[in-house]
């Protein structure tokens, strides 16, 4: 695909903080790990927030729309006080207003796709396709045809399924013939896929045999110690080798210093053309008590954006 022209420096953020099912876990974040039927968002928090990014020198805002938008396709979905289609048009122009590109994102993986309501259990029949395809139709509209769309796909394992009431895993073919199905539809709609990159980490021989180049990746590893024998480390490199464009990941949910190593490495082991860019996440919802730790993420792209220039 060949390098972008200026290099991405983005930021997550949950519109939805429906992710995960309601489950029996010992987790204490339990009250924002479960499903809700309400929107867990504060739109000023998110105003404010929006400035600091801007200043930071973010130029990109990956948005985790899920139940927090009411689809006209799909109403139901909806959580209460979700946003309608006019409202994120106009949250939309006020990103866009402050330098910053809006990409969408719908994590389709089972592990985190809650927020598709009663459609989370009808997953790979016609009427789960059907509800897929009309979504990412919309939110393609709804964007303006977007050059990206992040679908998610991470963690789809038993494991971090073992506390769900619900659990249900995609293997084999499976997964991956509804990978090639989501792509399919974002590419039909000029955008290309975007996912997270984990899967490789427990089945590389079938990534490297069906991962299309094409497909965006977002490598993850939140520590400090970037030793390239550890796995998640490792797969910067090979994703390198194997010729994949990425936009490797970090973030300050385990030491604020994660992004600006993560950036570190990256420029260390990635070639300049492959390197699209980068993208802090927080994992925690836009909401008040969590201020300080998305605060602390965007601080962090300044220092990582120095350890790059450096």
């Amino acid at each position: 695909m060949g390098a972008l022209p200026e290099l991405i420096w983005g930021y997550l953020i949950h519109l939805s903080y429906n992710m995960w099912l309601d489950c029996d876990s010992p987790d204490p974040e339990r009250e924002y790990i479960g499903y809700r039927p309400y929107l867990r968002f504060d739109e000023d928090l998110f105003h404010q927030l929006l400035e600091q990014m801007a200043e930071a020198g973010v130029n990109m805002l990956v948005i985790d729309l899920g139940d927090a938008v009411r689809y006209q396709s799909h109403p139901e979905i909806a959580v209460e006080g979700a946003w309608s289609s006019a409202k994120l048009r106009e949250e939309l122009a006020r990103v866009r207003e402050l330098g910053i590109e809006p990409i969408p994102k719908l994590n389709f993986s089972t592990a985190h796709d809650a927020w598709l309501g009663p459609y989370s259990r009808c997953v790979s029949t016609k009427e789960y396709y059907d509800v897929c395809r009309d979504l990412i139709a919309e939110v393609c509209e709804l964007f303006d045809g977007p050059r990206l769309f992040h679908l998610g796909m991470d963690e789809e394992t038993f494991e971090h399924q073992k506390y769900y009431l619900y659990a249900l895993v995609r293997q084999y073919d499976l997964w991956w013939d509804d990978l090639f199905f989501y792509v399919a539809e974002v590419e039909r709609h000029g955008a290309r896929g975007w996912v997270w990159s984990d899967y490789l980490w427990h089945h590389p021989e079938r990534f490297w045999a069906k991962m299309p180049t094409s497909v965006l990746q977002s490598n993850w590893y939140y520590y400090g110690e970037f030793d390239p024998e550890n796995v998640r480390v490792r797969a910067y490199d090979e994703l390198d080798a194997h010729g994949y464009d990425q936009i490797p990941t970090g973030s300050n949910y385990v030491l604020p210093e994660n992004l600006p190593r993560t950036v570190q490495y990256a420029k260390e082991h990635i070639a300049p053309e492959r390197l699209w860019g980068f993208l802090q996440t927080v994992w925690q919802p836009t909401l008040p008590p969590f201020r300080e730790r998305h605060e602390e993420a965007i601080r962090a792209i300044k220092d990582a954006r120095r350890a790059y220039e450096a």
